[in-house]
């Protein structure tokens, strides 16, 4: 639709003076500035679309296709003048007629009548014509400041709630307009030299828009003339990873070019007329041009032009573009730059630095100069600065040396040092420095000469070293590790097998050294696959040993690393090899140690610096997987101190859970102070274990696999609370599952009764009372689980027969529960036995009874101040309330619910609550707040909840809807709770969403 249709400020006859209509944003109308109600969202969606149809008439079959899409009502256009009159009555000037009313009747439709209100949308139109004007002209100034107001008129998103596909469409329309003018603005400011103002317009909107290729080109360009060239390479490689992986689609030519434009330092194309405005920097011309610098003493006179000692450029360098464009980009001609590159053994850094510095030589011609220091290969006399300097000097000055240095054994280092640099003031030399080990072997060799450059390499982070550029190379992303394979090998033979080659760079990490031995194993045994090969890399035992070819092997690799280590390092990267999880904190490396978590976490940054280990987030380290194979095998050459070190660790995840959750047996003795938990409380343990995320199973599977049985049960039992709190019962039955087997074979004769209740709960949660019956009648029949463990099998059974319907079952259970419990200091299960029992008699009418049991559960819960179990009891006793028909009294303790289950992080616990809040409001008349409240459940619901509880939800919701006479979306609630995955296994839910619709099925919207 044009602009022109909403109405452009022209006013008609009977128009009425001070009505304006704002659709940048949430639908609003004013009359003489003072606001008008507009109602229901599906009245604003058909005013909107006469107004933005108009001037012209809208016919009432338009109208249901705009508002209704493919689903109109039965009555058809029956239902409009209900939403008319509505409309007319708050739109219209007082006692104005038919005649004078802004929407106006026809034959077979309806039209706004021409300039009867003004609208943000007019002046939108007139801000960005202006805009564009302006940019036109070369007025930037001006063409910023009409932007400026354009994007000032949007509030927001605009029209966000209005149903229909006519809403749908001029709300991506709109949102586009916006993205428009911030790139407008943003190219304006490009052109004005303000970079960085530039930068901040395209973050503002990156966020809404992340796969928009012309954002991401004006982000690069900004970042570029801010001189921040590795940063703009950075968005380039992000956007084309999120393209290939959420969209399947490489970067458009356009985005492509500003990457080339960016590699190539090409101001012109990438700043434009205004390059001379671009942020102080490396100049293009640094390096390769200025004035040569006169010959010192001893200097250019006797230098020899021309010498290069590189060794040979590798024939295949994949996936580092971005890495060489820093290292060969201009720099300034003034003084010495020094960079400095870093990374883990294997990595390909020795590969790039050589391919920068074949790229740099002809830009140095009084030489390049190769030295390799041998931290990790020769003797450490190799490395020694005084055998070194005498070599360069050599290399640049013939066969003087200082006096009383030559062969001398005890050659004066600062003798050396003086010479080097007195050798080198006069020229402009490139020097490369691999494998070094510390800066102390770097300092004494830099050139004095003001243009050379020095680019220095090894695994050890040189932060002792005054580097002008710091790189650290990581492993290849896996598209560019099978690149590298289809290098080597051929693309014939890799293409035969997609997929084993995915595996085999997977199984490599991406590490180079990795990927070139397994292609010369392949080349070696042609016939051997590729997912042959890859089949031997997947065992964990010996697939680091299948990483040998001749005198390479990357466990070697590693292991000169290792050996450079102090022993104080060398004992926390064995120990960094049985950490049951990738990721990993100081945390668990203090437990294994049994020091404080700061030393560990120093300990820890230590071996980051020596490029063993990675640093994702500040405060979480991983290995990676070869490295990690590496310390698994150093850490088996000590068997006692390694399975100390996996017991500890497997020791705080058992402490963490039953510190965090508060159903556990024995939490209330997990807290500060309490069985030696290193956590100060439950939220503490809580963000700890969130922090860990999805690996908290494989914690389960890790004890498992080393048999350790004890561990692995109470790993799962003490997890399950945390699991369930976030509502991720399938991770919970993971842990579960894995950990069962090993029940029988623990010590603790509790572990095979405990982890059937736990199973049983879980499918309770689940809506699977019958499966749930199953796990509790078996956890009664093992003896060894003692008085704790029968009280929750005999309770959850009461349960399962409460939710299968069998009420008289369920009561007689129950009150067995809640006299087992009464004996226990269990908070959870007392309070579950009562508040369960309290229900049961709430069903068959005995309220006061249930509020009583309701009572003694809540003095319970208070006086053990555990947040959850509190609000779940809040729960139950508004239930009680509820049924009595007292009302206020359930609202009160449903808002105290939901806010404890929110401030305690229980997602699902958070949306019953908010779901029962929503029936207290239906009871009392307050549709609308009922709705909302609904609303707020399905947002604290998240993809792992509980199919029954969003049926539960949603059917409430539906009836709300029902109630109110919104039909259509009463429909849409109860179908969507029938289509959610597992509908069928939670028959009470999927009746009560069949009886909604068939209550409404010859019902219209009106």
């Amino acid at each position: 639709m044009g602009d022109e249709g909403a109405g452009g400020g022209l006013r008609g006859e009977g128009a009425d003076e001070g009505l304006r209509i704002d659709f940048l944003g949430p639908l609003r109308a004013r009359r003489g500035g003072e606001p008008v109600a507009l109602g229901p969202v599906r009245r604003q969606a058909v005013l909107t679309a006469l107004v933005l149809r108009g001037p012209g008439l809208v016919t009432y079959g338009r109208l249901l296709a705009d508002v209704w899409g493919a689903e109109p009502p039965g009555s058809g256009h029956q239902v409009l003048p209900s939403y008319v009159y509505a409309l007319r009555k708050a739109l219209d000037p007082a006692a104005a007629g038919p005649g004078r009313s802004v929407i106006r009747g026809g034959r077979g439709g309806y039209r706004f009548a021409p300039g009867a209100a003004r609208t943000d949308l007019a002046a939108l139109a007139e801000e960005t014509s202006r805009t564009r004007r302006a940019k036109e002209s070369g007025d930037h100034a001006s063409a910023l400041e009409y932007g400026g107001r354009a994007l000032a008129l949007f509030r927001g998103e605009p029209l966000p709630g209005l149903p229909g596909p006519f809403a749908a469409g001029e709300r991506e329309r709109l949102v586009r307009q916006r993205l428009l003018l911030r790139q407008e603005r943003a190219e304006c400011l490009m052109s004005l030299g303000r970079h960085a103002d530039a930068l901040e317009e395209t973050l503002a909107a990156s966020a809404d828009h992340p796969h928009d290729e012309a954002l991401a080109a004006l982000r690069m360009r900004a970042l570029y003339g801010g001189g921040r060239q590795a940063e703009a390479l950075a968005v380039h490689r992000d956007m084309r990873r999120r393209l290939r992986d959420e969209l399947g689609v490489e970067p458009s030519d356009a985005l492509r070019r500003v990457h080339q434009a960016v590699l190539r330092r090409d101001d012109r194309l990438l700043l434009g007329p205004v390059a001379g405005h671009r942020a102080p920097g490396p100049s293009p011309a640094a390096g390769r041009s200025g004035p040569r610098p006169e010959p010192g003493p001893g200097g250019a006179a006797d230098a020899r032009p021309g010498r290069n000692d590189l060794p040979g450029d590798t024939a295949c360098l994949v996936g580092r573009a971005g890495e060489l464009a820093l290292l060969t980009a201009p720099v300034p001609a003034g003084g010495v730059f020094v960079s400095a590159v870093d990374g883990t053994a294997g990595v390909g850094k020795s590969a790039l630095v050589v391919r920068a510095a074949w790229t740099l030589a002809d830009g140095y011609p009084d030489g390049c100069l190769y030295v390799d220091l041998h931290a990790h290969g020769a003797s450490p006399e190799s490395g020694d600065p005084v055998r070194t300097l005498r070599r360069l000097l050599r290399a640049v000055g013939g066969d003087r040396l200082p006096d009383g240095t030559e062969g001398d054994r005890d050659d004066d280092l600062e003798s050396l040092v003086t010479a080097w640099r007195a050798a080198t003031s006069g020229l402009r030399l490139l020097l490369v420095v691999d494998d070094a080990r510390g800066a102390d072997q770097v300092r004494p060799l830099l050139p004095a000469g003001p243009g050379s450059r020095v680019l220095v390499c090894g695994r050890q982070r040189l932060a002792g070293l005054d580097a002008d550029l710091r790189l650290t190379v990581e492993p290849l992303p896996t598209a560019d590790a099978v690149g590298l394979l289809r290098e080597l090998l051929g693309g014939a033979r890799a293409d035969r097998e997609p997929e084993a080659a995915l595996a085999l760079a997977r199984r490599c990490g991406g590490l180079p050294l990795a990927l070139r031995i397994a292609s010369a194993r392949l080349q070696n045994r042609p016939a051997w696959s590729l997912g042959f090969l890859a089949g031997r890399l997947s065992d964990d035992t010996r697939g680091l040993g299948e990483l040998r070819a001749g005198d390479r092997s990357v466990e070697a690799a590693f292991r000169m690393s290792y050996d450079q280590l102090t022993p104080r390092l060398r004992r926390g990267f064995r120990a960094l090899g049985l950490m049951p999880t990738a990721g990993f904190d100081g945390l668990c490396l203090a437990a294994m140690l049994g020091g404080p978590p700061g030393d560990a976490e120093d300990l820890l940054e230590d071996l980051v610096d020596a490029s063993l280990l990675q640093q994702p987030h500040p405060g979480r380290y991983r290995l990676h997987d070869l490295v990690r194979a590496h310390a698994r095998r150093l850490a088996a050459e000590s068997p006692q101190q390694a399975a100390a070190d996996l017991d500890a660790v497997l020791g705080l995840y058992t402490a963490a859970g039953r510190t965090a959750g508060e159903q556990n047996p024995g939490s209330a003795d997990a807290g500060p102070g309490g069985g030696g938990s290193p956590f100060g409380g439950r939220r503490e343990a809580a963000a700890w274990l969130e922090a860990v995320g999805g690996e908290l199973v494989g914690v389960v599977a890790c004890a498992v696999a080393a048999e350790r049985f004890d561990d692995a049960c109470r790993i799962a039992e003490a997890l399950a609370d945390h699991f369930v709190r976030l509502g991720q019962y399938h991770e919970c039955r993971a842990a579960l599952d894995l950990a069962l087997p090993c029940a029988d074979r623990a010590v603790d004769r509790r572990m095979p009764a405990a982890l059937r209740n736990c199973l049983g709960m879980v499918d309770v949660y689940l809506g699977r009372p019958q499966q749930a019956r199953v796990w509790f009648a078996e956890a009664l029949r093992h003896d060894g689980g003692g008085p704790r463990e029968r009280a929750a099998a005999v309770t959850g059974t009461g349960v399962a027969e409460w939710v299968l319907g069998r009420t008289d079952d369920a009561a007689a259970l129950l009150e067995e529960a809640v006299e087992l419990t009464s004996g226990l200091d269990d908070v959870w299960l007392s309070t579950m036995a009562l508040c369960s029992l309290g229900a049961v008699r709430s069903l068959t009418g005995r309220h006061d009874l249930a509020a009583g049991l309701g009572e003694t559960a809540l003095a319970i819960a208070e006086k053990a101040g555990r947040p959850r179990i509190l609000s779940n009891v809040l729960c139950f006793s508004a239930d009680a309330h509820l049924a009595a028909g007292r009302h206020t009294q359930a609202g009160d303790l449903l808002l105290r619910a939901a806010g404890l289950a929110r401030a305690a992080g229980d997602l699902p616990l958070r949306a019953a609550s908010l779901s029962r809040l929503a029936a207290v409001e239906q009871v009392r008349g307050g549709l609308n707040a009922a709705v909302d409240a609904h609303h707020e459940a399905l947002a604290a619901l998240t993809p792992q909840s509980s199919t029954g509880l969003e049926m539960e939800v949603r059917v409430r919701l539906g009836s709300t809807y029902a109630e109110a006479g919104r039909h259509t979306e009463a429909r849409r609630e109860f179908r969507t709770a029938l289509s959610l995955p597992g509908a069928g296994d939670h028959p009470r839910q999927a009746g009560l969403a069949r009886e909604g619709l068939s209550g409404i099925g010859c019902a219209e919207e009106e």
